[in-house]
């Protein structure tokens, strides 16, 4: 870290330091970020999914701080965290992530810069305000902040009921150019929340993206609208997003049927107060053939919605948390209730999916499509972290230099919870602003933490 940097930081995370004088420090002309590159963009060419390393395909680079313009914060990003999305960034799949950046900046000078030949990864951080630009009135430099991933001007009329359905709505880190592993990152100021005050650096760094897709997905009147007494099926119920979604089904009086795979996540689940929980590993379900050409298998889709309904007293369920895709989407359009709702996210397995049509049509079921949220659903998720309802899941913490490990991990699958990155944090358990309220709070942060 330069001296030029590190004195801009150290000013930025003093409760004694003035915005002003903050605002008046020199900014350094280069940082450190994880990146990318254009000119590597076919080094995996003919190659599987699964062949693809992210571990060759992204750096750590010194690179040009970015400039700052209207409605823009830059912020120093204290901790970071890996979602699918660095994943596919890293392996250039389904597509290069370079043609996001290319129409964007098609749209404006402005925009131009995030046209590059390089692309700074990453859609979760927690750090601090060190710049605001013009038109920005609600953030000072030395704010301690979590940032959400929906950037959007709302310049046109199409987002102002919902800004995820704005033409030009973007994530940040993946369809932008300047994410959160950077010593410096550029976001907008509708990006910024409040960082909870009890949570390190690395914890309030894990939630955003994966805490407020599942928000929507679950709570929100753009998802599945999710009412107590709800069963409600999660998939991957120790993961990013599976994790927090066990958590709202829970805190909002709805009843978790979680499927998770091996013995170990089992009682992880249960040592939390899971009562219902599927084994799909050691149950065996083979929700597609083995041939050649896979075909679904709708006799183990029966044999899965058996169990469900032994472990619910015979009720289906209500809503099924959907993102696995292409393994599990038959077998979650088969299961859910008459007039009962599959929302889904993602697509981890494959973005391919076969069911049968007739479970749906004549069982008047829906399926809806949730992408990550708008800015009060984000809020919300993040007020309930900082009241202590919602924990992080985070279980790994990686340094900046080992980011493309923590890639590779997510890609293979060998991972359970968040992990994070430090990027400007020196040391784990840093950042927290209120000890007396973490305290109140310890059992359920280390309860959460142990989905290792």
């Amino acid at each position: 870290m330069t001296d030029t940097l590190r004195t801009l930081l150290d000013a930025a995370l003093s409760s004694e330091a003035d915005p002003g004088d903050i605002a008046a420090l020199p900014l350094p002309a280069t940082m450190r970020a994880a990146v990318v590159r254009k000119d590597e963009v076919g080094m995996f060419d003919g190659m599987t999914s699964d062949e693809k390393d992210p571990r060759k395909s992204l750096h750590v680079d010194e690179v040009a701080v970015p400039e700052l313009g209207p409605n823009e914060v830059l912020i120093a990003p204290m901790a970071s965290a890996l979602n699918f999305n660095t994943v596919w960034t890293s392996i250039f799949e389904p597509l290069s992530t370079f043609g996001f950046l290319e129409r964007y900046g098609r749209e404006s000078a402005l925009a131009k810069r995030h046209d590059l030949d390089y692309h700074i990864v990453g859609s979760d951080a927690a750090g601090v305000v060190v710049r605001v630009g013009p038109g920005v009135t609600r953030w000072r430099p030395g704010d301690r902040v979590t940032v959400h991933c929906n950037s959007v001007d709302l310049e046109g009329p199409e987002g102002h009921d919902d800004s995820m359905i704005d033409t030009r709505q973007r994530i940040w880190g993946f369809e932008t150019n300047f994410g959160a592993m950077a010593q410096l990152s550029l976001v907008k100021a509708n990006q910024l929340m409040p960082m909870p005050t009890h949570l390190t650096w690395e914890e309030a760094a894990s939630l955003s993206l994966t805490l407020a897709t599942s928000y929507r997905m679950l709570v929100s009147a753009n998802g599945a609208r999710m009412k107590q007494g709800d069963v409600v099926l999660v998939w991957g119920a120790t993961g990013g997003l599976g994790g927090f979604a066990t958590q709202l089904v829970r805190n909002g009086g709805g009843i978790p049927v979680c499927v998770v795979g091996g013995a170990e996540k089992v009682a992880l689940l249960r040592s939390l107060g899971v009562e219902h929980v599927i084994d799909r590993k050691a149950e065996g379900y083979a929700f597609w053939s083995d041939d050649a050409t896979p075909v679904p298998q709708p006799s183990e889709w029966r044999r899965f919605g058996k169990r469900i309904r032994e472990l619910t007293g015979g009720e289906d369920p209500d809503i099924v948390f959907e993102h696995p895709g292409r393994q599990t989407f038959g077998a979650s359009v088969f299961v859910v209730k008459r007039g009962g709702t599959v929302v889904t996210c993602a697509s981890t397995s494959g973005y391919s999916h076969e069911y049968d049509n007739r479970y749906l049509w004549m069982h008047l079921k829906r399926i809806v499509g949730s992408h990550f949220a708008n800015y009060k659903e984000a809020w919300e998720a993040n007020r309930l972290v900082d009241r202590g309802m919602i924990h992080p899941i985070l279980t790994q913490t990686y340094p900046l230099d080992a980011v493309a490990d923590a890639a590779h991990a997510i890609h293979t699958n060998a991972h359970t919870g968040k992990l994070g990155v430090l990027v400007n944090a020196r040391s784990e358990g840093l950042g927290v602003a209120d000890p007396e309220k973490r305290q109140r709070y310890a059992g359920d942060l280390e309860a959460w933490r142990r989905l290792t």
